[in-house]
Protein backbone atom coordinates (compact mmCIF):
# COMPACT_ATOMS: atom_id res chain seq x y z
CA UNK A 1 0.00 0.00 0.00
CA UNK A 2 1.53 3.28 -1.14
CA UNK A 3 0.46 6.93 -1.10
CA UNK A 4 -1.49 8.80 1.54
CA UNK A 5 -5.16 8.60 2.42
CA UNK A 6 -5.71 12.12 1.14
CA UNK A 7 -4.01 11.35 -2.17
CA UNK A 8 -6.09 8.21 -2.60
CA UNK A 9 -9.33 10.11 -1.93
CA UNK A 10 -8.35 12.76 -4.48
CA UNK A 11 -7.53 10.08 -7.04
CA UNK A 12 -10.92 8.48 -6.51
CA UNK A 13 -12.77 11.80 -6.81
CA UNK A 14 -10.90 12.51 -10.06
CA UNK A 15 -12.02 9.10 -11.34
CA UNK A 16 -15.64 9.79 -10.40
CA UNK A 17 -15.46 13.19 -12.07
CA UNK A 18 -14.14 11.58 -15.26
CA UNK A 19 -16.96 9.01 -15.15
CA UNK A 20 -19.47 11.82 -14.81
CA UNK A 21 -18.03 13.64 -17.81
CA UNK A 22 -18.48 10.49 -19.90
CA UNK A 23 -22.01 9.95 -18.62
CA UNK A 24 -23.82 13.01 -17.29
CA UNK A 25 -26.91 11.03 -16.21
CA UNK A 26 -26.74 10.94 -12.41
CA UNK A 27 -29.78 8.73 -11.85
CA UNK A 28 -29.02 5.64 -9.82
CA UNK A 29 -29.39 2.22 -11.43
CA UNK A 30 -30.85 -0.69 -9.51
CA UNK A 31 -28.04 -3.30 -9.41
CA UNK A 32 -30.36 -6.11 -8.38
CA UNK A 33 -29.32 -8.81 -5.97
CA UNK A 34 -25.81 -10.08 -5.53
CA UNK A 35 -25.22 -13.24 -7.59
CA UNK A 36 -22.08 -15.01 -6.37
CA UNK A 37 -19.97 -16.63 -9.08
CA UNK A 38 -19.05 -20.15 -8.05
CA UNK A 39 -15.81 -20.88 -9.85
CA UNK A 40 -14.41 -23.19 -11.00
CA UNK A 41 -17.56 -24.96 -12.18
CA UNK A 42 -18.19 -28.66 -11.78
CA UNK A 43 -15.68 -30.82 -13.69
CA UNK A 44 -18.06 -32.94 -15.76
CA UNK A 45 -15.23 -35.21 -16.96
CA UNK A 46 -15.02 -36.68 -13.47
CA UNK A 47 -18.57 -37.96 -13.75
CA UNK A 48 -17.55 -40.03 -16.77
CA UNK A 49 -14.09 -41.01 -15.50
CA UNK A 50 -12.27 -39.31 -18.37
CA UNK A 51 -8.58 -40.14 -17.91
CA UNK A 52 -5.58 -37.88 -18.61
CA UNK A 53 -4.58 -39.84 -21.70
CA UNK A 54 -8.10 -39.38 -23.19
CA UNK A 55 -7.41 -35.71 -23.94
CA UNK A 56 -5.89 -36.26 -27.36
CA UNK A 57 -6.78 -33.12 -29.34
CA UNK A 58 -6.38 -29.38 -28.98
CA UNK A 59 -8.29 -26.63 -30.78
CA UNK A 60 -8.54 -22.86 -30.38
CA UNK A 61 -11.81 -20.94 -30.23
CA UNK A 62 -12.61 -17.27 -29.88
CA UNK A 63 -15.06 -16.26 -27.13
CA UNK A 64 -15.79 -12.53 -26.90
CA UNK A 65 -12.54 -11.71 -28.66
CA UNK A 66 -10.42 -13.97 -26.47
CA UNK A 67 -8.63 -17.02 -27.86
CA UNK A 68 -8.96 -20.07 -25.65
CA UNK A 69 -7.10 -23.34 -26.08
CA UNK A 70 -9.54 -26.23 -25.67
CA UNK A 71 -8.46 -29.79 -25.03
CA UNK A 72 -10.78 -32.45 -26.42
CA UNK A 73 -11.53 -36.04 -25.43
CA UNK A 74 -13.71 -38.22 -27.70
CA UNK A 75 -15.31 -41.19 -25.96
CA UNK A 76 -18.28 -43.48 -26.68
CA UNK A 77 -20.37 -41.39 -24.22
CA UNK A 78 -19.71 -38.16 -26.13
CA UNK A 79 -17.20 -35.38 -26.62
CA UNK A 80 -15.57 -33.51 -23.73
CA UNK A 81 -13.81 -30.17 -23.80
CA UNK A 82 -11.83 -28.30 -21.18
CA UNK A 83 -10.07 -24.96 -20.90
CA UNK A 84 -7.26 -25.43 -18.41
CA UNK A 85 -6.58 -21.69 -18.36
CA UNK A 86 -9.84 -21.01 -16.53
CA UNK A 87 -10.67 -24.51 -15.21
CA UNK A 88 -13.83 -24.92 -17.28
CA UNK A 89 -15.28 -28.09 -18.82
CA UNK A 90 -18.27 -29.19 -20.89
CA UNK A 91 -19.74 -32.31 -22.50
CA UNK A 92 -21.91 -32.94 -25.55
CA UNK A 93 -23.03 -35.69 -27.85
CA UNK A 94 -20.74 -34.25 -30.51
CA UNK A 95 -18.14 -31.50 -30.78
CA UNK A 96 -20.64 -28.84 -31.82
CA UNK A 97 -22.86 -29.44 -28.79
CA UNK A 98 -19.83 -29.57 -26.49
CA UNK A 99 -18.65 -26.19 -27.76
CA UNK A 100 -22.10 -24.67 -27.28
CA UNK A 101 -22.25 -26.03 -23.76
CA UNK A 102 -18.73 -24.78 -23.02
CA UNK A 103 -19.71 -21.31 -24.12
CA UNK A 104 -22.67 -21.43 -21.72
CA UNK A 105 -20.41 -22.58 -18.88
CA UNK A 106 -17.84 -19.83 -19.32
CA UNK A 107 -20.39 -17.10 -20.08
CA UNK A 108 -20.77 -15.84 -16.47
CA UNK A 109 -16.98 -15.86 -16.02
CA UNK A 110 -16.38 -13.82 -19.16
CA UNK A 111 -19.17 -11.41 -18.24
CA UNK A 112 -17.63 -10.87 -14.81
CA UNK A 113 -14.20 -10.21 -16.30
CA UNK A 114 -15.75 -7.76 -18.77
CA UNK A 115 -17.46 -5.90 -15.91
CA UNK A 116 -14.12 -5.65 -14.11
CA UNK A 117 -12.35 -4.35 -17.20
CA UNK A 118 -15.06 -1.72 -17.75
CA UNK A 119 -14.96 -0.59 -14.11
CA UNK A 120 -11.19 -0.25 -14.26
CA UNK A 121 -11.28 1.54 -17.61
CA UNK A 122 -9.27 -1.19 -19.32
CA UNK A 123 -9.62 -1.86 -23.03
CA UNK A 124 -10.31 -5.50 -23.82
CA UNK A 125 -10.21 -8.42 -21.42
CA UNK A 126 -9.01 -8.35 -17.81
CA UNK A 127 -7.41 -11.29 -16.08
CA UNK A 128 -5.93 -11.42 -12.63
CA UNK A 129 -6.76 -11.53 -8.94
CA UNK A 130 -8.74 -8.71 -7.37
CA UNK A 131 -6.75 -8.92 -4.16
CA UNK A 132 -3.58 -8.03 -6.08
CA UNK A 133 -4.95 -4.73 -7.43
CA UNK A 134 -3.67 -1.36 -6.15
CA UNK A 135 -5.88 0.63 -3.73
CA UNK A 136 -7.38 2.96 -6.35
CA UNK A 137 -8.47 0.01 -8.51
CA UNK A 138 -10.08 -1.71 -5.53
CA UNK A 139 -12.10 1.47 -4.94
CA UNK A 140 -13.11 1.63 -8.60
CA UNK A 141 -14.43 -1.93 -8.39
CA UNK A 142 -16.80 -0.95 -5.58
CA UNK A 143 -18.81 0.77 -8.33
CA UNK A 144 -18.95 -2.35 -10.49
CA UNK A 145 -22.52 -3.22 -11.57
CA UNK A 146 -21.71 -6.84 -10.68
CA UNK A 147 -22.25 -6.75 -6.92
CA UNK A 148 -20.22 -9.92 -6.44
CA UNK A 149 -17.18 -8.17 -7.91
CA UNK A 150 -17.78 -5.18 -5.62
CA UNK A 151 -18.03 -7.53 -2.65
CA UNK A 152 -14.69 -9.15 -3.52
CA UNK A 153 -13.12 -5.69 -3.76
CA UNK A 154 -14.62 -4.85 -0.37
CA UNK A 155 -13.06 -7.95 1.16
CA UNK A 156 -9.67 -6.94 -0.24
CA UNK A 157 -10.08 -3.41 1.16
CA UNK A 158 -11.09 -4.74 4.58
CA UNK A 159 -7.72 -6.45 4.83
CA UNK A 160 -6.15 -2.98 5.10
CA UNK A 161 -9.10 -0.88 6.28
CA UNK A 162 -7.78 -0.29 9.79
CA UNK A 163 -4.70 1.36 8.34
CA UNK A 164 -6.91 4.39 7.65
CA UNK A 165 -5.71 4.57 4.06
CA UNK A 166 -9.17 4.05 2.57
CA UNK A 167 -11.33 6.01 5.02
CA UNK A 168 -11.35 9.47 3.34
CA UNK A 169 -12.07 7.81 0.00
CA UNK A 170 -14.92 5.82 1.55
CA UNK A 171 -16.40 9.03 2.96
CA UNK A 172 -16.17 10.49 -0.55
CA UNK A 173 -18.10 7.49 -1.86
CA UNK A 174 -20.93 8.14 0.58
CA UNK A 175 -21.00 11.78 -0.54
CA UNK A 176 -21.02 10.93 -4.25
CA UNK A 177 -24.20 11.80 -6.12
CA UNK A 178 -23.11 11.21 -9.71
CA UNK A 179 -22.17 7.60 -10.42
CA UNK A 180 -25.12 5.48 -11.60
CA UNK A 181 -23.93 2.47 -9.58
CA UNK A 182 -23.06 4.42 -6.45
CA UNK A 183 -25.51 2.41 -4.36
CA UNK A 184 -23.35 -0.69 -4.82
CA UNK A 185 -20.27 1.15 -3.60
CA UNK A 186 -22.13 2.89 -0.79
CA UNK A 187 -23.52 -0.37 0.54
CA UNK A 188 -20.01 -1.84 0.63
CA UNK A 189 -18.69 1.23 2.47
CA UNK A 190 -21.53 1.14 4.98
CA UNK A 191 -20.89 -2.54 5.61
CA UNK A 192 -17.28 -1.65 6.48
CA UNK A 193 -18.44 1.36 8.48
CA UNK A 194 -20.11 -0.94 10.98
CA UNK A 195 -16.61 -0.74 12.47
CA UNK A 196 -16.38 3.01 11.85
CA UNK A 197 -14.83 4.17 15.17
CA UNK A 198 -11.85 1.92 14.47
CA UNK A 199 -11.44 3.13 10.87
CA UNK A 200 -11.16 6.86 11.56
CA UNK A 201 -8.00 8.67 12.63
CA UNK A 202 -9.64 11.54 14.52
CA UNK A 203 -12.89 12.79 16.00
CA UNK A 204 -13.14 15.15 13.02
CA UNK A 205 -12.91 12.31 10.51
CA UNK A 206 -15.48 10.29 12.47
CA UNK A 207 -17.87 13.26 12.34
CA UNK A 208 -17.27 13.63 8.61
CA UNK A 209 -18.26 10.01 8.13
CA UNK A 210 -21.38 10.41 10.26
CA UNK A 211 -22.41 13.52 8.34
CA UNK A 212 -21.87 11.71 5.03
CA UNK A 213 -24.19 8.93 6.16
CA UNK A 214 -26.77 11.50 7.27
CA UNK A 215 -26.50 13.26 3.90
CA UNK A 216 -27.12 9.97 2.12
CA UNK A 217 -30.27 9.33 4.15
CA UNK A 218 -31.39 12.97 3.95
CA UNK A 219 -31.35 13.11 0.14
CA UNK A 220 -32.06 9.50 -0.88
CA UNK A 221 -34.42 9.00 -3.82
CA UNK A 222 -34.25 5.20 -3.75
CA UNK A 223 -33.13 2.32 -1.58
CA UNK A 224 -31.42 0.22 -4.24
CA UNK A 225 -29.22 -2.50 -2.73
CA UNK A 226 -30.88 -1.61 0.63
CA UNK A 227 -28.21 1.04 1.00
CA UNK A 228 -30.30 3.63 2.84
CA UNK A 229 -31.69 0.99 5.17
CA UNK A 230 -28.08 -0.02 5.88
CA UNK A 231 -27.17 3.62 6.56
CA UNK A 232 -29.74 3.83 9.33
CA UNK A 233 -28.58 0.55 10.84
CA UNK A 234 -24.97 1.79 10.91
CA UNK A 235 -25.90 5.03 12.68
CA UNK A 236 -28.41 3.43 15.01
CA UNK A 237 -26.77 0.16 15.90
CA UNK A 238 -23.03 0.29 15.23
CA UNK A 239 -21.41 3.71 15.49
CA UNK A 240 -22.78 4.38 18.97
CA UNK A 241 -21.67 8.00 19.40
CA UNK A 242 -23.64 11.07 20.38
CA UNK A 243 -23.09 12.62 16.95
CA UNK A 244 -24.45 9.46 15.29
CA UNK A 245 -27.51 9.59 17.52
CA UNK A 246 -28.13 13.26 16.69
CA UNK A 247 -27.73 12.59 12.98
CA UNK A 248 -30.14 9.66 13.04
CA UNK A 249 -32.79 11.44 15.08
CA UNK A 250 -32.47 14.40 12.72
CA UNK A 251 -33.25 12.11 9.78
CA UNK A 252 -36.72 11.48 11.20
CA UNK A 253 -37.49 14.84 9.58
CA UNK A 254 -35.49 14.27 6.37
CA UNK A 255 -37.04 15.49 3.10
CA UNK A 256 -36.48 11.98 1.73
CA UNK A 257 -39.22 9.50 2.61
CA UNK A 258 -36.65 6.75 2.06
CA UNK A 259 -34.40 8.35 4.65
CA UNK A 260 -37.24 8.90 7.12
CA UNK A 261 -38.26 5.26 6.84
CA UNK A 262 -34.71 4.12 7.52
CA UNK A 263 -34.46 6.41 10.54
CA UNK A 264 -37.80 5.22 11.95
CA UNK A 265 -36.51 1.69 11.89
CA UNK A 266 -33.03 2.45 13.18
CA UNK A 267 -34.02 4.50 16.24
CA UNK A 268 -35.29 1.27 17.78
CA UNK A 269 -31.67 0.12 17.94
CA UNK A 270 -30.48 3.56 19.00
CA UNK A 271 -32.47 3.57 22.25
CA UNK A 272 -31.02 0.19 23.17
CA UNK A 273 -27.52 1.64 23.62
CA UNK A 274 -28.59 5.21 24.43
CA UNK A 275 -31.67 4.91 26.68
CA UNK A 276 -31.43 8.60 27.60
CA UNK A 277 -32.76 9.55 24.17
CA UNK A 278 -35.87 7.35 24.46
CA UNK A 279 -38.18 10.23 25.37
CA UNK A 280 -37.00 12.42 22.49
CA UNK A 281 -37.28 9.55 20.01
CA UNK A 282 -40.80 8.62 21.10
CA UNK A 283 -41.93 12.26 20.94
CA UNK A 284 -40.60 12.66 17.40
CA UNK A 285 -42.14 9.36 16.30
CA UNK A 286 -45.50 10.41 17.77
CA UNK A 287 -45.26 13.65 15.84
CA UNK A 288 -44.40 11.77 12.65
CA UNK A 289 -47.37 9.47 13.18
CA UNK A 290 -49.59 12.54 12.87
CA UNK A 291 -47.74 14.70 10.36
CA UNK A 292 -45.63 12.59 8.00
CA UNK A 293 -46.78 13.15 4.37
CA UNK A 294 -46.70 9.38 3.71
CA UNK A 295 -49.62 7.40 5.20
CA UNK A 296 -47.58 4.20 5.43
CA UNK A 297 -44.89 6.07 7.38
CA UNK A 298 -47.44 7.57 9.75
CA UNK A 299 -48.60 4.04 10.53
CA UNK A 300 -45.01 2.80 10.80
CA UNK A 301 -44.02 5.65 13.12
CA UNK A 302 -46.95 4.86 15.40
CA UNK A 303 -45.93 1.19 15.61
CA UNK A 304 -42.31 2.09 16.35
CA UNK A 305 -43.30 4.59 19.04
CA UNK A 306 -45.46 1.99 20.77
CA UNK A 307 -42.73 -0.61 20.45
CA UNK A 308 -40.04 1.65 21.89
CA UNK A 309 -42.13 3.22 24.63
CA UNK A 310 -44.09 0.30 26.01
CA UNK A 311 -43.38 -2.77 23.93
CA UNK A 312 -47.07 -2.81 23.00
CA UNK A 313 -46.54 -3.45 19.29
CA UNK A 314 -44.90 -6.43 17.74
CA UNK A 315 -41.80 -5.19 15.91
CA UNK A 316 -43.00 -4.75 12.35
CA UNK A 317 -41.14 -4.85 9.05
CA UNK A 318 -40.61 -1.44 7.51
CA UNK A 319 -43.19 -0.62 4.82
CA UNK A 320 -42.59 -0.44 1.08
CA UNK A 321 -43.76 2.35 -1.20
CA UNK A 322 -45.91 1.83 -4.29
CA UNK A 323 -43.05 2.41 -6.71
CA UNK A 324 -40.92 -0.18 -4.89
CA UNK A 325 -43.63 -2.82 -5.09
CA UNK A 326 -43.98 -2.13 -8.83
CA UNK A 327 -40.37 -3.11 -9.54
Amino acid sequence: MTGTATELARELMAHLSACHKRNSDTRTIDPGHRVPLKWPPHAVSRDYHVLPHDWTETITRDYLGIDFEIKIARLPVGVFGKIDRIYAEAHGIDEAEMLRNLQIVIGPYLKREAHIAAALGIEGHWEGKIRDLPPIDLLKLLFCPDRDVARDAQIAIETHSRSGLFTPAMIAILNDDTHPFRRVAQWCVLDMFEDLPHLTSSAQELDQAVQAIKKLMWNATDDYARTVYKAGVVLGGHVCTVSAAEALIGCLAAPSKIGRRSAMHAVFHLVEWLPSCRGEVVTKLRNASQTDPEPVLRHFADHMANDIERGESEHVTEPTFDEERAR
